[in-house]
């Protein structure tokens, strides 16, 4: 982390990287995020620790698109990744990193699926992992870490409880503080995302990218990722509009946009049924509240009603297990269709960031 408290942000020489390389090298390369290594903090000695991870499906999703009112709806279904979820990609790249630089043993909180990817990827790179997790999270989250030998600390209260707890343990211990946006690698990791939403079509993008926005991390990386292959000179046109979406009981960010504050203020009383988004102060707020202006997009909340009621549209009309992350970003499709922010035939993609099937008991719902 930057000594002056604020987030460390890795920046390339694109100016060279136009010149040694384009487009057509990646297709070449095996379907994972590592494909994009030239885009990533890697050296040449770089040996990813990595289980598969990357290069989800897009997925066309035209019954629930006509639902919404949409007529090219698209699905980045993340639950396909190693561990169930996008967090993969932050864990995978981040260990390759610390294997690199040396790191002896890792620290992290998390609402729940972050800490089972890095519990995951630390078994893989052989570094001992230390989750602070609270008592609400899923348990399929809890017995992820275990399973992966994770030390695991389950905390009465909140994520942002989690953090103060992780962070006195890497003071005193000497752990790697992995916590959001304190290193640059998970960033990075989660970029790959919209690197492959640009590559997936033939390097066209989107005209509104929904994300559901928890710490919002993976929304932050990839605006990250449009800005650079538009600089590279890779893609034309505008560049997608950038939707932060939260759950009613959770939603500091939307209420930051409406009020115009550049920052979110804590979120008191947080409750949802989707546990991702349960951040009640994201440390990455500023930037994805500045992502979502410099985009022209918006920030939007739903219900958990809402949020239920997709999961199961989702399954019956499109097939797709969503975590209810996920179902939050397909649901703000129809109230951002309605009030017009969405046209009927832009193209939408929605991140569906991890399976429904780590949450079993909103299933039995």
């Amino acid at each position: 982390m930057c000594p002056c408290g604020g987030p460390l942000v890795t920046r390339y020489d694109l100016d060279r990287l136009r010149r040694e390389v384009t487009p057509s090298v990646f297709a070449q390369r095996p379907p994972s995020m590592f494909r994009y290594r030239e885009l990533l903090p890697l050296t040449e000695k770089s040996e990813p620790v990595t289980l598969g991870e990357g290069f989800t499906p897009l997925l066309p999703a035209p019954r629930f698109g006509a639902h919404a009112g949409l007529r090219n709806l698209w699905i980045k279904d993340e639950g396909v990744n190693p561990t169930g979820t996008f967090k993969a990609r932050g864990a995978a790249l981040g260990f390759t990193r610390l294997k690199e630089l040396g790191a002896r043993a890792v620290v992290i909180p998390t609402a729940g699926n972050a800490g089972g990817a890095w519990a995951t990827y630390g078994a893989r790179a052989g570094i001992p992992t230390v989750v602070y997790m609270p008592a609400i999270a899923p348990e399929i989250n809890k017995a992820e870490v275990r399973m992966a030998g994770g030390e695991l600390h389950v905390v009465d209260g909140l994520i942002s409880d989690a953090g103060r707890l992780a962070l006195q343990a890497a003071r005193e211990k000497g752990y790697f503080d992995a916590s959001t946006l304190k290193e640059p690698f998970r960033v990075e990791g989660k970029k790959t995302m919209g690197l492959e939403i640009a590559e997936q079509p033939g390097w066209r993008l989107p005209a509104a990218v929904l994300y559901p926005t928890g710490g919002g991390v993976g929304l932050i990386a990839m605006w990250k990722a449009f800005r650079e292959l538009k600089e590279l000179g890779w893609v034309e046109g505008p560049l997608p509009k950038m939707i932060s979406v939260q759950a009613e009981g959770c939603a500091p960010v939307v209420r930051a946009w409406q009020e115009g504050q550049p920052e979110s203020t804590f979120w008191e009383g947080a409750a949802t049924v989707a546990s991702g988004l349960c951040v009640p102060k994201p440390l990455g707020d500023r930037l994805t509240l500045q992502a979502v202006r410099e985009s022209g997009g918006v920030a939007v909340s739903v219900s958990d009603a809402d949020i239920v009621n997709a999961m199961k549209t989702l399954g019956r009309l499109e097939g797709i297990v969503a975590s209810p992350e996920g179902a939050a970003a397909a649901a703000a499709t129809i109230t951002l269709r309605q009030q017009g922010v969405l046209g009927e035939d832009d193209l939408v993609v929605v991140l569906n960031t991890g399976s429904g099937l780590k949450y079993p008991h909103l299933m039995a719902e």
